[in-house]
């Protein structure tokens, strides 16, 4: 049972296994690894992603974008066969301008589950969402939601284990923090009726910081204000059929 709040670990403890991750994450809405990485890096990262801009995929006409493509908008939009048609393509878009960058969220989410985490075969690699500043997403938030759609029916079934990564690369100037409900996944995806009355938690990020959350888990994006577009990667990673390999992907 959820205790309606964060648990705040550093990298050091989690990467040397002193922190319970799966202990932590069962008892908390989420995990928060403040400044997982430095400000100066994320600003590096940061400028390559809008050097990639002319190879952004522009979702929900305009309200967001990636730098390389992700499932839930294509399956939203009915872009599916567009997104695994294209989708060595997007892997190849990310590692261009953010060179290895796939490669590293994949060593943290293995170190993270303590078992392999490779490329989920056919899907797009973990990738980046900007949500540009005074635009709707910035004056609404997120739709609130599950992050069950790469799952399959049987995973969803069976709540195979599932987990979503956003590591904060440029967070808006005030506002924009991911909130977590003490709800997870029961079978379908509506927003549950006492939603007001659950306990929640907010993560608010500083630059850098990394928040992991069980798939499950009900979240959403808040909105947010200033002239900085928030800028975030993300991965989603699941066990596979063998139940010893994590799939990653975005």
């Amino acid at each position: 049972m959820s205790l309606g709040t964060l648990a705040e670990r550093s990298w050091e403890e989690l990467r040397s296994g002193r922190a319970d991750f799966f202990g932590l994450l069962d008892a908390h809405l989420g995990v928060h690894v403040p400044g997982f990485l430095a400000a100066e890096e994320c600003a590096h990262l940061a400028r390559r992603v809008y050097a990639g801009r002319p190879f952004w995929i522009s979702d929900f006409n305009g309200v967001q974008f990636s730098l390389g493509r992700a499932w839930y908008t294509h399956l939203e939009q009915d872009r599916e066969e567009e997104y695994f048609t294209n989708a060595r393509a997007s892997d190849a878009q990310v590692e261009r301008f953010l060179p290895g960058f796939q490669a590293r969220l994949l060593e943290v989410l293995s170190t993270l589950v303590g078992a392999s985490a490779i490329k989920r075969p056919g899907w797009c690699g973990p990738g980046v969402h900007i949500f540009p500043a005074g635009q709707w997403l910035s004056e609404h938030g997120g739709d609130i939601h599950f992050d069950t759609e790469g799952l399959s029916e049987t995973q969803c079934e069976r709540g195979s284990r599932a987990i979503t990564l956003v590591l904060m690369l440029q967070p808006p100037e005030a506002g924009g923090a991911l909130r977590l409900w003490d709800a997870t996944y029961e079978g379908s995806d509506e927003v549950p009726e006492d939603l007001p009355q659950l306990a929640h938690a907010d993560a608010r990020y500083g630059t850098g910081d990394l928040v992991i959350l069980d798939s499950y888990r009900l979240h959403q994006i808040q909105p947010f204000t200033g002239s900085r577009d928030r800028i975030s990667a993300t991965a989603h990673a699941a066990l596979d059929a063998s139940g010893t390999v994590w799939e990653v992907w975005f």
